[in-house]
């Protein structure tokens, strides 16, 4: 006996497309624009100037059909265009997981990284092709893009673990990534959610 809302899936084969940023067969596909990301970026006129100006992707995520249910294993690919903000480079919005759970994140291609906070402790995880990010239970995460290129990679995580994106715009995640002339520099995050 099954404690599922919907009939169980069949196995299935899933094919990811990292050039085409889509996944077969298709499940949802979320894009977010700067206008969706209020209260991220430090420089917060900026991003409404960019919203202004057009209103960039930032990135999206192409989902498998696997259901976000007990016991299933949901997958997806998110793809962080490249561009920063006075710096601030993009990023995703961040989550942490409602029911704590363990996640991972193998970058497929660009560069980039996992920022990870739990409310206490900040920790940078670099990320390039084939390397793996662990998310350990309770641990808030971001993805950010620290190169010139589309940064991508694939998640995998339990179904029931849910996402709280309010818990970064409360709580923010301890730091922010910058750009600079020598390479990509981590900043304190202030108690207002601008920089110290």
């Amino acid at each position: 006996m099954t404690s599922f809302l919907t009939p169980p899936l069949q196995p299935l084969r899933i094919v990811f497309d990292s050039i085409g940023e889509s996944v077969e067969p298709a499940g949802p596909v979320l894009t977010r624009r700067m206008s969706s990301l209020e209260g991220l970026f430090a420089a917060e006129e900026l991003r409404l100037a960019a919203v202004e100006a057009g209103d960039p992707v930032v990135y999206t995520v192409a989902s498998s059909p696997v259901p976000e249910l007990p016991r299933e294993l949901p997958q997806s690919i998110t793809t962080i265009q490249p561009g920063d903000l006075d710096g601030e480079l993009y990023m995703t919005k961040g989550h942490q997981h409602p029911d704590p759970q363990g996640e991972i994140y193998l970058c497929l291609r660009g560069e980039g990284g996992l920022l990870t906070f739990d409310g206490t402790t900040t920790s940078w995880i670099e990320l390039t092709p084939g390397a793996i990010g662990y998310m350990p239970p309770g641990w808030a995460h971001r993805s950010v893009n620290t190169g010139s290129e589309p940064y991508q990679f694939l998640a995998v995580y339990p179904g029931s673990a849910g996402h709280d994106y309010g818990w970064v715009i409360e709580n923010g995640m301890g730091e922010r990534i910058f750009r600079s002339p020598t390479g990509v520099v981590r900043r304190p995050f202030g108690i207002t959610g601008g920089l110290r």
